[in-house]
């Protein structure tokens, strides 16, 4: 039976960090703040914005919501990027995604000063990523994956990790994270061939299809980690991930639950994130 990697344990050991570090940069006069900005009440957006609010205040971050109506236009959405961009007291930006069909979203995104792009919602972040530069910061969900990981001892180092998933999200990020861990990365995608083949050569499988039930217990490997970032619903409406969970507690070393797992882990990484830009902008 595998082992169970719980986000909810991860994530509670990574806030008490942030809430320490909150504390120490209080002591120097710097009160970390995330500004979250919203286009119209899509429950998703609202959902995520709960959390994240709720995991900034339990780690002492100040946030500050502005919020647009579903009608909002481009220019009122860049001038509040110029005008958050000028803020001092702003450390984090997290803008709210996607945006409406109406609104410029590569245009607005990008007028983020990459300092406070503390989701890689930038261009230049996203570069950062893939250079190994700290330019902005990388994608929440494909820190959270590595958070995960380091949480519960499993090194990547010499491993061979397959991610199921190309998007700029996670699938690529989490790639590059995972090399620079000096794991041996194949990424795997719609146009793929002999997909079974190769994820039954992974000894970290991290699944981020987006497609309920798409990993089953014949494509994993006897012993090997599986990481499910798949958010899905199933016939019952219940959240389920891309991997068939019985059959991966059958074959797996370990496997992360859905839910419970990888999501619990990526607003502690938000907040670490806005804590830690806090520090880099106010000790320049």
């Amino acid at each position: 039976m595998a082992r169970v990697l719980s986000g909810r344990e991860a994530g509670a050991a990574l806030n008490e960090k942030n809430r320490e570090k909150v504390e120490r940069l209080k002591a120097e006069g710097i009160s970390p703040c995330l500004a979250i900005v919203r286009v119209g009440c899509e429950p998703g957006d609202l959902a995520y914005e709960r959390n994240a609010e709720k995991r900034c205040e339990k780690a002492g971050v100040l946030v500050q919501k502005k919020i647009f109506p579903r009608e909002a236009e481009t220019k009122e959405l860049l001038s509040m990027m110029e005008e958050l961009n000028q803020d001092p007291s702003v450390h984090g930006v997290l803008l709210l995604r996607p945006l409406p069909d109406e609104l410029d979203e590569e245009q607005i995104r990008n007028a983020l000063d990459p300092k406070k792009d503390v989701d890689a919602m930038t261009d230049l972040s996203m570069s950062g990523v893939f250079s190994g530069r700290k330019i902005g910061f990388p994608p929440c969900t494909a820190v959270a994956v590595m958070e995960l990981l380091d949480y519960y001892g499993i090194d990547p180092a010499g491993k061979h990790a397959v991610v199921i998933g190309r998007s700029l999200v996670f699938g690529r990020p989490a790639a590059m994270l995972l090399l620079q861990k000096n794991a041996t990365v194949s990424i795997l995608h719609s146009r793929s061939r002999n997909i079974r083949d190769l994820t039954c050569q992974a000894d970290l499988l991290l699944c981020a299809a987006g497609r309920a039930g798409m990993v089953t217990g014949e494509m994993i490997r006897e012993g090997a980690v599986v990481i499910d970032v798949g958010i899905n619903e199933d016939a019952e409406g219940n959240l389920c991930g891309d991997v068939v969970y019985e059959d991966a507690l059958l074959k797996a070393e370990a496997v992360t639950p859905v839910p419970g797992g990888v999501g619990a882990v990526t607003t502690a990484v938000l907040v670490s994130h806005v804590i830690e830009a806090a520090a880099r902008l106010c000790r320049m």
